[in-house]
Formats: structure tokens, sequence, C-alpha cells
């Protein structure tokens, strides 16, 4: 299992922006200090307050709509399923396409930042379309 923890400013803003991307939100990892987001059994995000976030680190919390130190990134079924949460997280407080699109024959991908900025990469790929070489494609 992965769990991505983010730092966040508006617990309760953050929770409906999940939410509105697909995540849900489960209540046995939450609280006033935290949202415990479910993507798949396998993938969660654990948001949290900037005092919850204190608790696990003296590190500075960076500004993530200036820098960025991760780019986080879910696949898709398809393209549609890509363009559909990008197209939901614009509409529901984040910004779509940060970043460029990035489209080959076998691989479509699209960006989004959440309200505090952190990006997350939705992309789809059809691997028996890839070339065998990265140099390839």
């Amino acid at each position: 299992m992965i769990f991505v923890n983010l730092p966040v400013t508006d617990l309760a803003r953050s929770t409906t922006f999940y939410e509105a991307v697909g995540a849900t939100r489960n209540p046995m990892f939450s609280d006033d200090t935290a949202s415990g987001m479910v993507f798949s059994d396998t993938i969660h995000a654990m948001l949290l307050t900037h005092d919850k976030w204190r608790t696990f680190t003296d590190r500075t919390i960076p500004d993530a709509h200036a820098s960025a130190q991760v780019l986080i990134c879910l696949s898709e079924d398809s393209r549609e399923g890509v363009d559909r949460v990008v197209d939901t997280a614009g509409r529901s407080g984040g910004t779509a396409d940060p970043n460029p699109k990035v489209e080959y024959p076998f691989m479509y991908s699209r960006s989004f930042a959440d309200p505090d900025g952190h990006i997350w990469e939705i992309m789809w790929m059809d691997p028996a379309a890839a070339p065998p070489t990265p140099d390839q494609a």
C-alpha cells in the first residue's frame, strides 16, 4: 500500500476536492486534523493540517504553488477517464493542466493542481502499443 501525505491549509475544502476527483474519505483515518482519502485498495492520500504535519517533521512546508517536491501520478483506464478527472479537478477548486499535456499514440496524460498546489498527473497508457525502447517514443 502507498500513503501519500499532503499538508493542506483547509482540511474541509481539500476533503471535498479529493472526493470530487474520485477519492473516498475513510472515517477510520480521519478526524479534525486529517482526512484519509482512498483512491483504491492500495493507494491512499492523507490530507493533514499544517499542525498535524508538523508532528511528523520539523522541515518547512513548501508553498506548492511556487515549488514542487513531488509529482504524483495515477493511471486511468482510458483517455476519456484522464479528461474526466482533470476537468473535474478544474471545476472543483483545483487547476487543470498546470503542466503541458503529454500525448503519444500509446500514452496520454494531463495534470491538475489541488487547492494547495500539489500536482497530480493522470495518465492512460497502452503498453502493447508502446515502442520497445524509450528513445523510440
